[in-house]
């Protein structure tokens, strides 16, 4: 992995293992079933992070806000500073409007306070886990309209690049968008839908949708292309490539294409999927998936990069 690319594999790649895990994945527990324990996703030999010992069945733990030093959250600080200063006239309004009204900039935010005003205005909540947590879990709390988010702080030496999501990454880069009724929902589907996805064979397609909307998506505005996916807007290098690289396919969101189409985990992406709204998205993905599984499963997958004959692509 290169210099160029680990800020943004290693804001996302573990994000997407975690939370819509393809059918490659290996989920190693340490424990029983039904108790909280660690997580391990893939081919590891680090030891995961966090204190599972404190989470509930759920695998929601608490917060412990007081806990975190003045040093934790100067870093958290500079974290925010760093990324908001790259994404001026590159994200989505919806996504910066949201973020300054969270008020989130000078410490490690309160997960139960800043749940107060979700609630009010899109009906979720903030909980708190102690790290990556397995996919059925993940799903029952979407489903429930409560979104995950790492406890734990990156170190120092991390600034630039981490290998899992910590809490900034799912902070800054997840939480704004929650407060918009429509993606809101749209979450809340991806959640009922994951539940149902391991028995239809469909994990692997919910990855690619997760990673190519929640994580990297694109929208179509007024003032032209955006940014909406939190891996972008939580990496220190995506955002201007997404947007202004001549490398990438940038195509116009479909649901089927999509989730035929493979990503990649290890340097910038080869192809963005561009919707024209958040109605859009919710509209397409609103359907029982199981018909859609079954005909993805007895066809190919698309390399990432390519562009296929007459699709629309938005040029830079």
């Amino acid at each position: 992995m290169t210099a160029k690319v680990d800020a943004v594999a290693g804001e996302t790649a573990a994000t997407v293992s975690a939370h819509a895990a393809t059918a490659a994945t290996t989920v190693s527990r340490a424990e029983p079933e039904g108790a909280a324990v660690p997580v391990t996703y893939g081919a590891s030999e680090r030891p995961p992070r966090g204190d599972y010992s404190t989470a509930r069945g759920d695998y929601v733990c608490d917060q412990n806000w007081s806990a975190y030093t003045p040093e934790q959250h100067d870093r958290y600080r500079r974290l925010y500073a760093d990324r908001i200063a790259r994404l001026p006239g590159l994200a989505c309004d919806e996504f910066l409007d949201a973020l300054a009204a969270m008020e989130a900039a000078d410490a490690i935010p309160d997960l139960d306070a800043l749940s107060i005003p979700l609630k009010a205005t899109t009906g979720w909540t903030l909980v708190a886990v102690p790290g990556l947590i397995p996919e059925d879990a993940f799903f029952a709390l979407l489903a429930a309209r409560r979104f995950p988010v790492t406890v734990w702080l990156r170190e120092e030496d991390e600034f630039d690049y981490i290998v899992e999501p910590d809490i900034f990454h799912d902070f800054f880069g997840h939480v704004p968008l929650l407060f918009n009724p429509m993606f809101a929902d749209y979450m809340q589907a991806f959640g009922r839908g994951g539940l149902k996805a391991a028995a239809l064979g469909g994990l692997e397609y919910l990855a690619r949708l997760y990673w190519y909307t929640v994580e990297f998506g694109l929208i179509d505005t007024a003032q032209g292309l955006r940014i909406y996916g939190a891996g972008i807007v939580s990496s220190g290098s995506e955002p201007r490539h997404s947007l202004h690289a001549p490398e990438p396919a940038r195509v116009a969101f479909d649901l089927e294409r999509l989730m035929r189409s493979e990503y990649k985990i290890d340097t910038f992406q080869a192809t963005y999927f561009v919707i024209d709204s958040f109605e859009q998205l919710f509209e397409a993905t609103a359907p029982d998936f199981g018909p859609l599984y079954a005909r993805l499963q007895r066809q190919p997958s698309h390399p990432a990069g390519i562009v296929l004959p007459g699709e629309k692509t938005f040029a830079i």
